[in-house]
């Protein structure tokens, strides 16, 4: 049985903050750890689970549903704004069996991120280059 208190996930969030120890070699991360949290209702097995979302709203609920769905080892996955006065985000992910609910969640992550500099990448190119054209380079 799942336990009542929320547990924080060590995800990869826009408030990582990178403290570097005096050895260039070993970087230490902090991890705000109250900006997403697993809630409780996660199945034993880990091939479900919800996760909420502290200060987002539908323009991360939509994207991350979307590239978390593109992942073939997930079966569902959904989102929902509990309350439009409450900055919070509520996804939820039941995956087939090979992979856990939190695993498909950080690579839902890392591929909407990788996405996003992409896209940053190929804005800044064709500003540089005054390129306005809208084939790929």
């Amino acid at each position: 049985m799942a336990d009542t208190e929320s547990k924080p996930v060590i995800a990869p969030t826009n408030d990582i903050e990178m403290n570097e120890v005096n050895n260039e070699e070993n970087l230490e991360l902090a991890v705000d750890t109250s900006k997403i949290q697993l809630l409780p209702g996660a199945t034993s097995d880990g091939f479900a689970a919800s996760f909420q979302i502290i200060d987002e709203d539908h323009t991360l609920g939509n994207a991350l549903r979307y590239m978390i769905m593109k992942n073939e080892d997930v079966e569902f996955c959904g989102y929902s704004i509990p309350h439009p006065s409450e900055n919070k985000l509520n996804i939820r992910i039941q995956t087939y069996g090979k992979m856990t609910a939190v695993e498909a969640f950080h690579k839902g992550l890392e591929d909407l991120s990788n996405l996003c500099s992409h896209v940053e990448e190929v804005f800044s190119t064709k500003v540089a280059n005054k390129d306005y054209s809208t084939e790929e380079p």
